[in-house]
Formats: structure tokens, sequence, C-alpha cells
């Protein structure tokens, strides 16, 4: 079977103040359709540097990004950006909302971009916001909800075009730990529904939620394990 995600030998090197700084140091591995899987390490380990590579919100310094067998690494900047739209669904750790718009609205915005029309666009956000368990806070805005809420019409937000990829950064990092589990729940539900689901944390409880962990530390991939069934209870039965 093809990997929908290949990476291999990518390094990202930046310049800070005349000196490089190796943020990723030849990773190689590969995320099969279907997986669940985290991707954890502490502060500096790499995992956020690999997180913009697997969005295409950066390319590599060195190595070769291969996404659904399509060489990604030396793309236009509008054709990452098309892949984004269309083959990844993001949500971050600070929800990313707009004040000034209700839980529909905000999942409807990317979809706005997409150039999609009006009334498609608005039964997509209304079956996300359904599908993450909001159909009773469409017309509720981000100040009106609580923490757990918010993340979950990030949720509705990223999936409501249905891309095959869902690309987690910390989701629970800003939630207690009842919003956490539910926030979990949810990406679990995707994932049974057959998403593809990559979750970046530091937490190490989080980590063993997923099917398969993947270590960071120093710019490397440490070690690659998939969970064993009794310390998971996020696998495909």
């Amino acid at each position: 079977m093809r990997p929908l995600i290949e990476l291999s030998g990518i390094s990202k090197v930046y310049s800070s103040g005349g000196n490089e700084v190796h943020a990723l140091a030849g990773v190689s591995l590969c995320v099969y359709a279907g997986e669940f899987v985290a991707i954890v390490g502490s502060s500096g380990s790499g995992k956020s540097t690999l997180m913009n590579m697997l969005g295409c919100l950066d390319i590599p310094t060195n190595g070769v990004y291969r996404l659904d067998g399509q060489e990604v690494s030396g793309l236009s900047d509008n054709a990452l950006s098309d892949i984004r739209n269309l083959r990844i669904g993001f949500v971050f750790q600070g929800f990313n909302l707009i004040p000034s718009l209700n839980a529909v609205e905000n999942v409807e915005l990317p979809l706005i971009y997409r150039g999609m029309p009006r009334e498609k666009r608005r039964r997509l956000a209304h079956e996300a916001l359904d599908r993450v368990g909001l159909s009773g806070r469409v017309s509720h805005r981000p100040a009106q909800m609580s923490g757990g809420q918010q993340q979950r019409v990030a949720i509705a937000r990223a999936i409501a075009a249905q891309p095959p990829i869902i690309l987690a950064d910390e989701p629970t990092g800003n939630l207690d730990s009842a919003s956490g589990a539910d926030v979990l729940a949810v990406l679990k539900s995707l994932w049974e529904r057959g998403r593809t689901v990559i979750l970046i944390t530091h937490d190490e409880q989080v980590a063993r939620e997923a099917g398969r962990v993947i270590r960071m530390q120093d710019g490397m991939v440490v070690t690659d394990k998939i969970a064993r069934k009794e310390d998971s209870t996020l696998r495909r039965a």
C-alpha cells in the first residue's frame, strides 16, 4: 500500500542572528490513510516544525515530502495553498475563531474563500457542527461558548470541506481535562469515519490515546511505536 504521507530525509535549517538552527535533522517517516498518529515531544524537539511541513505551511531545506504520491516540497505557494484548502483540515490550540461571527459563520469562512455557493457552504457548516455535537449552538458567538465548545467549532471548521487529513496542533492545550476528553472523543469519531488524524502534543497522556506514537527529540524521530491495545482507547475495532 502506498503511504498517504511520506517524508524522506527532511531537514529544516533556520538562520537566527547569524547562527543556523537545525529544527529538523533528516526526518523520515510514513503515515498511511486511516491512521491515528500522535507526534509528541518537549518544546524545541522539532514537533511544531514537523507539523508545519506536514501541513504544507513551510517547505524543507532538504529532503522529499510526498503527499498521496505527489512530491510537494518544490511546489509554488499557490499550489501549496490549494493542498491546504483541499486536503488538510487544521485544528489549532488557540481556536482562531472570529469573535464577531457566530459558530456557523466561523465554520463557513474557509468555504467562502473556496468560492463555494452560499447554500452549499451553509449546509456543510451545519452538518459539521452537528457532527461535533453543536447543532444547538450554531448562532452562538465564541464569547458565548466554553473553551471546549469553541474547540469543537474549530474542528467543525476543519472538517466542513471533508478533507482526508486532520492535523491537530495541541488541540487540548488550552482546555480543562473534561473538555479535553470531549475534544479527543470528537477526533476519535472522525478517525472512526475514515479520516487520517495526526495529533501534535507535548502531553504524554494525550499521546497515549492515539494508535501510534512518534516521539521527537532534537529535530529527530527517536521512537515510532504502535500503541499496545491496553494503552490506547482510540484504536479501530
